[in-house]
């Protein structure tokens, strides 16, 4: 998908690619994840991502349903009857805020939903959410009335500061460097500035997100909507490529009532909001969320987009270059490229051969020799495709039902409709039945990866959804247990991971086809063997192609999802109503909220006529390796990627053509043992705690503990961290730490393997102070999979082939890492401010220098003689139960205690009161995208310091993003940052540029151009306005947390960091409490005036505007990288000559710098 997001993780961008489009193959085909996700340090991340874009993994068998609803009533909504209603009960009903019986939900969803259908033809769904409310309907009515007159009041001061507020959403994070990782798919947590980073939900980048937004509030926004258009970038002319993602862009751009460029996004600011976009195939989707008070005001803006936007000249123009630079920053994805080769394989004249990116050749250069109009074509598409008739909405607050139907009947009933037909291309089946498809495509990625992708194109599966025929296929594709795939590549030593299935995004999923694709990561060994590796597939398949569709096999998926349905947690609104919306366009009223979740029927026949067709004749292969360098003769024409293609050798052809032998290793799974049936919430054994309390307290560890009494679900979830300084002490014992927990994960992963179909997760990942274990799920069986892990963990062991296989996987991660500019820059800064850090540099020299097994099991021994191991328990289990598993990893491991306790933080350099600048070169002479940050640094302050920097931050967003993305159209990442690097408090802005457009001399005077402005702008800021601000802020952190998870993330991280300051979020309320408009004001002068300490950090690409180093060539190779064994230092151009102090060797430069002590902000 391509997309508008206002709100990311850490590197936060304001419209960007945010889902399949921009991921890699891991979360690219989101069907039964397992084993290597590439380019993460942790080879082995565990992650189940079932079917359904990582939506909750539900299943289970429902009762009958009710049938579809009725008439379009007089009221403008439909009028439907519950199945066995009156016409008087249905009517009573409307007027309480009782939802429609026919919607099925989990008994454990407190929400009520309601279906109404408009006149103008827009289906909407009512979320009225009224859970842990205290007072009853009528007060929830009496605070409606209260509000709105308090929007009244407030809306003339809203209007008097649009002028100054006029800019989009940075999607800039208040995060802590502790806690912030590389905003990159493919990097996992272990390498971020402490250990916290591994409190993080399982999906990467989603990861990110989550936890940069839990430091700065508790993740749930009170009121959201979304609304889906089902046209998509299929509807795209030919002659303007990318035109339905840039209308996206443009519709935000203002409206007809509300005339601001970016006033939707800076009222959303100012009242704690954001908003995201997205397009897909067939599909665009808008979201955003706000605090209740200003839902309904946000809803009106909102809906402009819709009803007469402006979409005027000068910003058209403006905007077309965000759009090139959000294809500029794809371009480098691998995963990106092989969508686009894939497309292109597709017959001529169909859809998927389109180029749905855009960028400023289709959009302005091509049109303007072409005498195309592009302004007047983007309003004509608008008006055919932007019809009510097409749109779903979705919207869910604290309000009333009633109240909630009021409004999107007032508001949204303007959407015009124009009466024309909704496009289909349903008629376009089979676009791969050409001899193109199926062939062997040797492809030169942009990483160092060998990956063998296998895919059919299926008919539409859309229509079986009751039985999910590819979620059963994919279970058993995807499964790591004795007898599957995986399990026997991995003793091969041949593949690290297999991601199987459909991921049913738009590009796997569509009214034309459906795709089934797995894709293996393989060893160096592997790609010897890539043939051996599909044959092994090819084997699997006919297996079950033989044994049929297994009614056992159905069932458990059924149980487990089932479980999981019926104890299902709450999720982020704006997240539950993007996805809803999309639902609405996909399936039946009754199905709603089921429909990508839940298996209903089992036909065994319709299972079976999906998995005939995955014979080898019907696939496609592709081979990504970067051993196919200067064997690839073609380039495909939007990313340049280089590839070649050929007939599968003949030998292979006629073996899989005939009717081979089935492979005795590879069988079905056997029965699950670890499948909750307990799911009884246990009885309080120690007094109630709002907080976590520590519950053991000795040499070798303490606990804490706190029992759930609020969310009342059967789950727990138990982190422990086990603290080392042997780590730290060279880069190599880094790296052997990585190898170590890379290892440890590769020996878990076929015992643990049922335990984490079962809903039981587990995450190990190597910290910089210690190894994280976390695992979470269903109490009942949650101790067994804890203990496999401390089990294996104190019976350690490793062969020499798979020490070799990982360690050579290991260069690839960390080469990987470091080609790309965002995770290069934070690399270098962090190398500068955290004396003692080993950098992914460092790391990657002790790999390539070479380590043996046995320094590893030396290692390793060593870690495990002596710790300190801290853990926290929550949910539902005991103190009792809690207990013992602190008994089990210190019995187990029988360890000594340390000698003395050990912090867990990097001490950090004070530095000069000057302006320092590091500027180095990329490492991908094919990426032209550059990233400069300019970091300030604070020093060691208090916890209402800390929250006046947030403040600051928050309030730089929006200009920020207006003039330097908006208006000087640097770049498509622009950011300010609160940074809390170990303890030491700083703030930052970020531009994420390209060398084809401006040098990063050029942006770095800019930024200061806009730091200037911005203290003239505080400086100017009304009373009202800065209050409003603050109140802003306050309800982002009074907000309740959404699931248990929530909730134990941020009491984790006050454990992780040793800070302990469980209640953190009050304190922060009552410091923002006590600020002024002047507090913020000398604050910011402070950091800005004389003797302030100022870092910069450039990382520049390649391109016209960045002077060329001796032997890079002229022409930019996208698959050429540096040598990444070292950093090349360049001095600023005369623009920055004489105003800074450059870096030319950092660990000389770091080595002058006098240290802060230990800091931790706590008080």
């Amino acid at each position: 998908m391509l997309g508008r997001a206002t709100v990311a993780a850490v590197c936060a961008t304001g419209r960007k690619l945010w889902c399949a489009a921009g991921r890699e193959l891991a979360a690219l085909w989101r069907i039964e994840v397992r084993g290597l996700c590439e380019d993460s340090t942790r080879l082995f991340p565990k992650t189940l991502a079932m079917p359904g874009r990582n939506k909750a993994k539900s299943t289970c068998s429902c009762p009958d349903l009710p049938p579809n609803g009725q008439d379009l009533g007089e009221s403008g909504r439909v009028a439907r009857l519950g199945a066995d209603e009156s016409e008087e009960e249905g009517r009573s009903r409307s007027l309480s805020n009782t939802g429609d019986p026919e919607i099925v939900k989990s008994p454990s969803d407190p929400k009520q939903y309601r279906y109404i259908k408009l006149q103008n033809g827009l289906q909407a769904l009512l979320i009225s959410d009224l859970s842990n409310m205290e007072g009853k309907i009528g007060n929830t009515i009496d605070d409606e009335e209260e509000e709105e007159e308090d929007e009244e009041e407030e809306e003339e001061d809203d209007e008097d500061d649009d002028d100054d507020d006029d800019d989009e959403d940075s999607g800039a994070e208040i995060e802590d460097d502790e806690e912030e990782g590389f905003d990159d798919e493919e990097f996992d947590d272990n390498e971020h500035d402490d250990d916290d980073d591994l409190d993080t939900e399982d999906n990467e980048l989603e990861e990110l997100e989550e936890r940069a937004e839990a430091r700065k509030k508790t993740t749930e926004k009170q009121s959201a909507a979304a609304l889906c258009v089902g046209v998509g970038s299929f509807a795209d002319p030919d002659d303007l490529p990318g035109l339905a993602h840039f209308l996206e862009h443009m519709v935000f751009m203002g409206s007809l009532k509300y005339p601001d460029e970016n006033g939707f996004d800076a009222f959303l600011k100012k009242h704690g909001g954001s908003d995201n976009a997205s397009t897909d195939c067939e599909r665009t989707v808008f979201q955003f969320d706000v605090q209740r008070k200003y839902f309904k005001e946000a809803l009106d803006r909102w809906a402009q987009f819709f009803i007469h936007p402006l979409m005027i000249r000068d910003a058209i123009d403006r905007e077309v270059e965000a759009v090139d630079s959000e294809y500029q920053l794809a371009r480098p994805s691998d995963a990106n490229r092989k969508e686009m080769l894939f497309g292109s394989l597709a017959r001529p004249g169909h859809p998927m051969g389109k180029f749905f990116w855009g960028n400023a050749e289709t959009l302005k250069h091509e049109p303007k020799k072409n005498n195309i109009d592009t302004h007047a074509r983007l309003r004509e598409f608008w008006m055919r495709y932007y019809s009510a008739h097409y749109m779903t909405l979705v919207v869910q607050s604290k309000e009333t039902l009633d109240t909630l139907e009021k409004w999107v009947t007032e508001i949204f009933s303007q959407i015009p409709n124009n009466g024309l037909p909704k496009p289909n291309f349903g008629h376009l089946t089979d676009p791969f039945d050409t001899p193109a498809f199926n062939k062997l495509y040797r492809v030169v990625p942009i990483r160092k990866i060998h990956a063998l992708t296998i895919t059919w194109a299926l008919p539409p599966q859309q229509q079986h959804y009751r039985v999910k025929p590819l979620h059963y296929i994919s279970w058993l594709v995807g499964h790591e247990g004795k007898g599957s795939i995986l399990s026997y590549l991995r003793k091969k030593c041949w593949a690290l991971a297999l991601f199987g299935g459909n991921g049913e995004t738009g590009f796997e999923q569509n009214s034309t086809y459906s795709v089934f694709s797995i894709s293996i990561t393989l060893t160096d060994e592997g790609y010897e063997h890539f043939y051996e590796v599909a044959h092994t597939v090819f084997q699997y398949l006919k297996m079950l192609q033989k044994l049929g569709p297994e009614k056992r096999i159905f069932e458990e998926i059924q149980k487990i999802e089932d479980n999981e349905f019926h104890y299902q947690e709450q999720t982020d609104p704006v997240e539950y109503v993007e996805n809803m919306c999309e639902n609405m366009q996909l399936y039946p009223l009754q199905d709603f909220l089921t429909g990508d979740q839940l298996l209903f029927e089992y036909k065994p026949e319709v299972i079976a006529e999906a998995l005939n067709q995955l014979v080898p004749q019907k696939a496609n292969l592709v081979l990504l390796s970067g051993a196919n360098e200067g064997k690839c003769d073609l380039k495909e024409k939007w990313f340049g990627t280089q590839y070649s293609i050929e007939d599968v050798e003949n030998s292979w052809t006629e073996l899989w053509k005939s009717n081979f032998e089935l492979n005795p290793d590879l069988h079905l799974p056997a029965e699950n043992k670890y499948i909750a049936t307990d799911f009884i919430l246990k009885a309080f054994d120690c007094p109630e705690t709002e907080y976590p309390v520590k519950i053991v307290n000795t040499p070798q560890g303490c606990l804490w503990y706190k029992k759930d009494n609020k969310f009342k679900i059967p789950k727990a979830y138990i982190r422990f961290h086990l603290i080392s300084p042997l780590i730290q002490k060279s880069a190599a014992n880094v790296v052997l730490f990585d190898i170590f927990v890379n290892i440890l994960t590769h020996n878990l992963a076929e015992p643990a393997y049922e335990a984490d179909v079962a809903q039981l997760e587990y995450k190990l990942v190597a910290g910089e102070h210690g190894l994280i274990v976390r695992v979470k799920g269903f109490n009942h069986k949650l101790p067994l999979l804890f203990q496999l892990i401390i089990d294996y963990l104190a019976e350690f062991a490793s062969t020499p082939a798979v020490f070799a296989m990982i360690t050579e996987q290991l260069k690839k991660t960390y080469f990987n890492i470091l080609i790309k500019p965002e995770t290069l820059a934070k690399d270098v800064r962090l190398l500068i401010l955290e004396y003692a850090r080993w950098s992914m540099i460092d790391k990657y020299q002790a790999l390539m220098d070479g380590l043996s097994l046995e320094s590893l099991l030396s290692f390793v021994k060593e870690f495990k003689s002596q710790l300190f191991v801290e853990g926290l328990v929550q949910g539902n289990v005991t103190s009792t139960e809690s207990m013992d598993f602190l008994k089990y990893v210190v019995d187990k491991l029988n360890f000594t205690p340390l000698e003395q306790e050990m912090p867990v933080q990097f001490q950090v350099v004070a530095l000069p009161s000057s302006h320092h600048l590091c500027k180095v070169k990329a490492l991908n002479k094919g990426d032209a995208n550059s990233e400069v940050t300019v970091y300030y640094q604070s020093g060691t302050r208090s916890l209402r310091e800390y929250t006046l920097m947030e403040l600051l931050v928050m309030h730089m967003e929006e200009p920020c993003f207006d003039f330097l993305r908006t208006k000087q159209t640097l770049g498509y990442h622009v950011y300010p940052t609160c940074r809390n690097t170990s303890g030491i408090l700083g703030f930052s802005v970020t531009v994420g540029t390209q060398a084809t457009k401006y040098s990063s001399e050029t942006v770095e005077k800019k930024i200061e151009e806009f730091l200037s402005s911005f203290e003239e702008k505080i400086e100017n800021l009304t009373e009202d306005a800065f209050n409003t601000q603050v109140t802003a802020l306050i309800k982002l952190k009074e907000c309740e947390d959404t699931h248990l998870g929530e909730e134990v993330d941020r009491n984790w991280n006050e454990v992780v960091t040793q800070q302990y300051l469980f209640d953190r979020l009050a304190h922060e309320i009552e410091a923002l409490k006590s600020f002024s408009k002047s507090d913020l004001v000398t604050w910011f002068k402070a950091h800005r005036g004389p003797g302030s300490k100022m870092l910069s950090v450039h990382v520049v690409g390649y391109g016209k505007h960045e002077p060329e180093e001796e032997g890079t060539p002229s022409a930019v190779d996208p698959n050429s990288s540096c040598d990444v064994m070292q950093l090349t230092y360049l001095l600023p151009s005369p623009l920055l000559a004489n105003s800074t102090i450059p870096i030319t060797d950092i660990r000389a430069f770091t080595s002058t710098l006098s240290l802060f002590p230990y800091h931790k902000i706590v008080k």
